[in-house]
Formats: structure tokens, sequence, C-alpha cells
């Protein structure tokens, strides 16, 4: 007998719009008076959570956004790039992506920014989950979810813009 996989729609375009309005509404909150802020994507699904928050921070916020692309080999974590090379010394630097599960992602994507002597670090995910292995906390998140070990979360995109998050 075959299984049938089942995908829970848990976050449509509206409310991820909504989660990302939230957010970005607390990144600016949280960095009153910053004026500059390096917003750093993960490549993939990261990197277009990054550009739809560094949008809305543009709509609200008076502060100059840079938008870089963390790229790694998650077969080889240690091999870990940022382009395009700008100087992020003294810089508050957001770390995004579209999942939280582990950690294990965003442990390793701290990596090349552990030589560049940042103002701040700070994390922000549309979705947490709670399963962490490595000591990397979230600072924000569009939303949190409890799931079981067996079940993934799923986030769709279309270009730049995310589209819709799902739990299978």
């Amino acid at each position: 007998m075959e299984s049938v996989e089942t995908k829970t729609l848990v976050l449509n375009k509206d409310a991820v719009g909504r989660k990302i309005r939230r957010m970005a509404l607390e990144v600016t909150e949280q960095n009153t008076g910053v004026s500059e802020l390096v917003i750093a994507g993960i490549v993939g699904n990261g990197v277009v959570v990054a550009q739809c928050i560094a949008k809305e921070l543009k709509k609200n916020a008076a502060v100059n956004t840079q938008i870089v692309t963390i790229a790694l080999d998650k077969r080889d974590p240690l091999d870990v790039t940022i382009s395009p090379a700008i100087e992020l010394e003294d810089k508050v630097i957001v770390i995004v992506d579209d999942v939280a599960n582990t950690g294990k992602t965003m442990f390793y994507a701290l990596k090349p920014f552990m030589q560049a002597y940042p103002k701040k670090l700070q994390t922000l995910v549309l979705v947490e989950r709670s399963h962490k292995l490595f000591p990397v906390q979230t600072d924000y998140a569009g939303l949190t979810i409890a799931t079981t070990l067996q079940e993934h979360i799923l986030v769709e995109t279309k270009e730049e813009e995310v589209t819709g998050a799902w739990l299978y």
C-alpha cells in the first residue's frame, strides 16, 4: 500500500506578507539609531525572504540597507562565501533564512562574519521549528510551529515573492 504525502498550508500569501511586514518593523525597532543594515540571505529561499524584508525596511525605515547572499554547501558546510564582498566591520547584520530547523545552516552561515567584527548579528526566519541541535537563537520569527521530526516545512517562492508555507 502506497503512502500518500499530504501538505497542509500553514501560511498563505497574505499571511506571509503580514509576517514579513511585522518582522521588518521589529528589525527597525530593535535597531533604532542604526544608519546601515546588512541583510544576508542564505542561498535559496533565504535570499527571497531577505529581499522581501529589505523591501519592507525601505518603506518604513530611514536606514541604508544592503543585501548580500550567503552561499554554503550543506555537504561541506565549512565552505561559506558572501557575495558581493562588502565591508562588514561595525555593521548590524541580519542573517535570513526561510526555515530554521536544527540551527545547523544558521550556525555555519555565521562563519564569514566571525572575522569581520560586526556591531551586532541577528537572525530572522519566516518559519521557526523547535528542533535545535546547534546553539543558534532566532531573533525574529514569522511563525513558530511545533512539528515532529518526521514533518517538514516547505516555503514556496515565485521569483522574488514568497507565495506560501506548507507542512508535510
